[in-house]
């Protein structure tokens, strides 16, 4: 008996072509929604702004001396 294997969708093979992965973060409702205004309040996309504020990090943080780490959970 054959097992059915689940088709992708085309938006899946894309996003896996490019490298694409899906993140959830659970935030305050107050500061996801502060940001979401003052992004469309600033024209920017909430998902570059993420992203840049996120490569940033990364780069001031690479040799782990925690420059700009506002909080360690």
């Amino acid at each position: 008996m054959p097992t059915e294997q689940k088709k992708k969708r085309p938006q899946d093979r894309w996003n896996e072509k490019n490298g694409l992965v899906s993140v959830s973060y659970k935030l305050t409702k107050s500061i996801a929604d502060d940001f979401s205004e003052t992004c469309l309040k600033l024209g920017v996309s909430k998902k570059s702004q993420l992203e840049k504020m996120m490569v940033d990090f990364v780069l001031r943080n690479q040799d782990g001396t925690e420059i700009g780490l506002i909080e360690k959970d």
